[in-house]
């Protein structure tokens, strides 16, 4: 995986896992008519998806699989918390996926774009199936919307400029990692060329509207604080003022205060099955 300090983003990642979290539910609902005996969660991060299948799937043994230990420290609390089994296991992706037992159902949210090679890393999780096994990977779907066009002040148009700027730090990030190989991000075909059959997509939108609890609120502010550090070189002075703006907590058109601050977003799912001979 790209060298990122996954334990210090814990908070963010979990507040992101619960915002996400209605995809998820119906991501699962896609999968109620199975019944499977042994789960992995790969990359589950801090365990809210890991969760939400230990919940859907109660018979099941659910892990939690993930390369930071402070992370699936989180996901063991959280599941005490809800009453949920979950086993943990620290496994680096994809290289250390080939000692986990292989397991009925393996989901693993947006995980996969952080390997250079990503249809070596769609191979490795569908050599976890056993036959007859499903695999659920989260990739793709649309840029979150928080904000109206018009702010009110500032240059219209302020997350149409975030969302250029994004993609071109994820091209970067893409080209940078080790042994990167570009593709056609066909996802249900990558599962048919990792041997799976049912190859399927669903999309799910994520509608939290205006006016934004305080979980997804505090979720906006910091994935804001985070594209205000990170495209600082690639956006302009009024961009950036208007962003200093909607993060001043005493600012009643900031992010922590306006009425008008929602989530408009959707996630692609993709599906496939290991045949069974």
């Amino acid at each position: 995986m790209n060298d990122i300090d996954w334990a210090a983003m814990a908070d963010l990642l979990e507040l992101e896992g619960e915002t996400h979290s209605p995809y998820v539910q119906g991501a699962l609902g896609e999968l109620a008519h199975l019944a499977p005996q042994r789960i992995l969660d790969i990359g589950s991060g801090p365990g809210v998806a890991a969760c939400e299948l230990a919940a859907v799937f109660p018979q099941a043994e659910v892990t939690a699989v993930d390369g930071t230990p402070q992370l699936l420290a989180r996901a063991g609390e959280r599941a005490e918390r809800l009453g949920v089994r979950l086993r943990t296991q620290v496994v680096e992706f994809p290289a250390g996926l080939a000692d986990l037992a292989p397991a009925d159902l393996v989901w693993s949210g947006q995980v996969v774009h952080h390997v250079g090679d990503q249809q070596d890393a769609l191979n490795r999780l569908a050599g976890l199936l056993e036959p007859g096994g499903v695999l659920a990977i989260v990739e793709g779907g649309l840029p979150a919307r928080w904000l109206p066009r018009d702010l009110g002040f500032g240059r219209p148009g302020l997350q149409f400029r975030l969302d250029a700027a994004m993609a071109d730090r994820f091209d970067q990030m893409r080209a940078d990692l080790p042994g990167s190989i570009t593709v056609a991000e066909d996802w249900p075909g990558m599962l048919r060329a990792a041997g799976l059959t049912e190859a399927r997509a669903k999309t799910f939108l994520l509608d939290h509207p205006a006016p934004l609890a305080d979980g997804p609120r505090r979720f906006a502010r910091r994935v804001l604080e985070r594209q205000r550090g990170g495209l600082a070189d690639s956006l302009d002075a009024e961009d950036l003022a208007t962003l200093d703006r909607l993060l001043d907590p005493a600012d009643p058109a900031g992010i922590d205060r306006r009425p008008d601050l929602f989530l408009l977003t959707a996630k692609t799912v993709h599906f496939g099955r290991k045949p069974r001979s």
